[in-house]
């Protein structure tokens, strides 16, 4: 390999002739070997962006050539667009607040400039990483509000996501409205439900996060850039300073504001802090529902098996014919891991000294990687788990007839002693509870089927009114008997 000699306050070191990227990004590839990943792409996107819209507030502001400008601004809109990926060396953990990967996304800009305009790799005189590129910034603003600009991408993607999964589970409420089957409440017998009602609440659960996610974007538009290293804006002209977001939001589409107080954006991270609070309780949800799933299909034999989830691979190396629940499990993982994240952006952002939070890139790749995990765990468990669930109606309509969960909308009609002793009958003689209250002799087969009706069983009121009008008062005539 070639190489070409660049220079630093700390020395000389070689960098591959080829590279895009200089000297501070080679010092911080070989300070930092940590995790073997990358800074996620769509920060990198993000940090090009702000660097396209400085470089044509610095043109506007007279404080950078016409032709170099203009080359940094085309280099940065291919970055953004996703050229020069293999060129962003520098992992996620690091020390800096975001120094390393500022200065990594200035060499590549500056390099790829140089080439524009004519010149070779590695000849700063013609366009500086620093003096050009960086020119009326810090990491300081560029990073925080880079961030924010990826998050806020991410968000809406999430929430359109969100959107489709509620879609989908509002399909199944309609579809499975019909299907009376056994409630559970702490793992024991409850009173009955409808399935369609159980996936209503998993829908009603996923509308929240949607809709949550779609509203907290408000809070990532305010930007502080323009405020330099502390938020005063030190180095920073004034026209710069107000073109600088007008040519952000124009290169974004996003509604993008300079916030009226920089300094608080440039030392407080709470905002990322609140964004994960929400992607975590998005994956609370999510693992509920999952765990909700793979019960209600256990078996297929020995389980419950009250819904059948489709079929995406062989489950076992050793038992034949083993299918495994597994984008249930995957969501679960991906659930925890978010928990995860949260709390470690938490740790982080609580972190800040005085007027920076050094630790910026960790809530950086913790929530993006949150969101991207959610995101794609969202749209896989649409389309190859939630759209394609059956119901086993006779299964439902078995467990049902197996427990003694109806008797409680006899209570009105029995009172709860008596109702009370049937059960207690029930499972002495081993015998169906419908089969006790009919050989009562209280209630007909024909009182049974009006109480026990699927829309009387699952709605406010007491399951059979009209028959308690029509009937009289049977706690009188149990009593009597």
């Amino acid at each position: 390999m070639q190489y070409r000699i660049e220079k630093d306050l700390l020395g000389e070191m070689k960098v591959p002739r080829d590279a895009y990227y200089g000297i501070h990004t080679a010092r911080a590839a070989g300070n930092f070997p940590v995790s073997g990943m990358k800074v996620h792409p769509v920060l990198i996107r993000a940090m090009a962006q702000v660097k396209q819209a400085a470089a044509v507030a610095n043109i506007s502001a007279g404080l950078l050539d016409r032709k170099i400008g203009e080359a940094m601004a085309t280099a940065a809109a291919e970055v953004a667009a996703g050229g020069l990926a293999d060129q962003f060396i520098v992992d996620p953990f690091q020390g800096g607040a975001g120094t390393s990967v500022n200065m990594n996304v200035n060499e590549v800009i500056a390099n790829r400039s140089i080439e524009l305009i004519g010149g070779k790799k590695g000849e700063y005189h013609l366009v500086h990483p620093l003096k050009h590129v960086n020119l009326s910034q810090s990491t300081n603003d560029v990073f925080p509000t880079a961030l924010r600009v990826a998050a806020i991408g991410m968000v809406l993607e999430l929430s359109d996501s969100l959107a489709g999964l509620q879609s989908a589970l509002q399909e199944k409420e309609a579809e499975f409205a019909g299907i009376l089957k056994l409630g559970r409440t702490e793992m024991q017998d409850a009173v009955p439900v409808t399935l369609g009602q159980e996936f209503s609440a998993y829908a009603e659960a996923i509308a929240r996060d949607r809709w949550r996610l779609y509203k907290v974007e408000e809070r990532l538009r305010q930007v502080n850039l323009g405020g330099t290293a502390v938020g005063t804006g030190l180095n920073a002209d004034l026209n710069y300073i107000f073109n600088v977001i007008e040519e952000l939001r124009m290169i974004t589409g996003y509604g993008l504001a300079r916030s009226e107080n920089t300094i608080d954006l440039t030392q407080n991270a709470d905002v990322f802090v609140e964004v994960s609070g929400l992607l975590k309780a998005c994956a609370v949800n999510l693992a509920k529902i999952a765990g909700d799933l793979r019960l209600l299909s256990s078996g297929p034999l020995g389980g419950l098996a009250e819904i059948n989830l489709p079929e995406a691979q062989a489950g076992s190396s050793i038992m034949p014919g083993k299918v495994n629940p597994v984008m249930t499990e995957m969501v679960t993982q991906v659930s925890y891991q978010v928990m995860g994240n949260d709390q470690v952006i938490a740790y982080a952002a609580s972190s800040g000294q005085l007027e920076l939070n050094a630790f910026l890139p960790l809530i950086a790749h913790n929530l993006l990687q949150s969101l991207e995990l959610l995101n794609n765990a969202v749209n896989i468990f649409n389309e190859k788990c939630i759209k394609g669930i059956k119901a086993d109606e006779a299964r439902c309509r078995r467990w049902l007839e197996e427990s003694h969960s109806y008797i409680t909308a006899l209570v009105p009609h029995l009172g709860y002693d008596l109702a009370a002793g049937m059960v207690r009958e029930a499972m002495i003689k081993n015998k169906r509870l419908r089969e006790v209250v009919l050989a009562s002799g209280l209630l007909t087969v024909e009182d049974l089927e009006e109480i026990l009706a699927p829309g009387e069983l699952t709605r406010p009121g007491v399951a059979g009114a009209g028959r308690l009008k029509k009937g009289g008062d049977l706690n009188e005539r149990g009593r009597a008997e």
